[in-house]
C-alpha cells in the first residue's frame, strides 16, 4: 500500500523525533532498530526506506536534536550578553537528570568518536552551530571570543558527561555548579 508524500514526511518526522530522544537517552548503541520503529509507531520497512541504514538515521536525528537545542539556545544567548545565565541553565540538575530532552552533544560525546562519517559530520555541525552561538554571545572586549566559546563549549559539555557519570550525587552536583561558576566569571559573564 502506498504512503502519501504528507503522510511520508509525518512519519519521517515522527521517527527523527523519537530517534533523537532515545540516542539522548540510551546512546547510539542503546538504541535498535526494533525500539526506533516501536517508539515511532512504524516498521521496519518504513524506517528503511526513509533513510536507507540506522547510520543515516542517527545523523538525521542529531540534527533534528541539534535544531531543537539551538532554539532553545536562543533565549539565553543574547549577542554580546554573556554565557552565565545560558551556563546556569545548561548546567543545571534538570538539563543533567533529563538526557532524552537535552544536549545531544553531551549525550553521544563519547560515542561520536567511534561512529561512521555520517554521524560524525551532524556531530561536527552540533559542535560549529553551538560554538558560534556561544563566541556571538560572549561580549565584545572578549579577546579571542572564537577560543573562548570553545573553551565554554568544552567546560559545559564535559561537564554534563561528567556530572551524569558519576555515581555520587554530591559531587554531581558540585560538577556542575563548578562549572557554571567558571563560565560565570568575568570576561566569560
Amino acid at each position: 500500500m502506498r504512503v502519501s508524500k504528507a503522510q511520508a514526511a509525518e512519519n519521517r518526522a515522527r521517527i527523527l523525533a523519537e530517534a533523537s530522544r532515545i540516542i539522548r537517552e540510551t546512546g547510539i548503541a542503546g538504541a535498535g532498530v526494533d525500539a526506533l520503529t516501536r517508539a515511532a509507531g512504524l516498521t521496519h520497512g518504513s524506517l528503511y526506506s526513509q533513510f536507507g541504514s540506522k547510520e543515516r538515521l542517527v545523523a538525521e536525528a542529531l540534527e533534528t536534536a541539534s535544531a531543537a537545542s539551538g532554539l532553545k539556545q536562543e533565549r539565553d544567548l543574547v549577542p554580546g550578553g554573556g554565557i552565565g545565565r545560558f551556563a546556569a541553565r545548561y548546567l543545571s540538575p534538570d538539563h543533567r537528570d533529563r538526557p532524552g530532552q537535552g544536549c545531544a552533544l553531551a549525550a553521544i560525546g563519547p560515542e561520536a568518536a567511534r561512529q561512521g562519517e555520517p554521524v560524525r559530520a551532524a556531530y561536527t555541525g552540533g559542535v560549529r552551530r553551538m560554538a558560534a552561538r556561544l563566541t556571538a554571545a560572549l561580549p565584545e572586549g572578549t579577546l579571542d571570543r572564537e577560543q573562548a566559546a570553545l573553551a565554554a563549549l568544552a567546560t559545559l559539555v564535559g561537564a554534563l558527561i561528567l556530572a551524569r557519570a558519576v555515581d555520587d550525587p554530591a559531587l554531581s552536583d558540585c560538577i556542575l555548579a563548578a562549572g557554571v561558576d567558571h563560565l560565570s566569571a568575568p570576561g566569560q559573564e
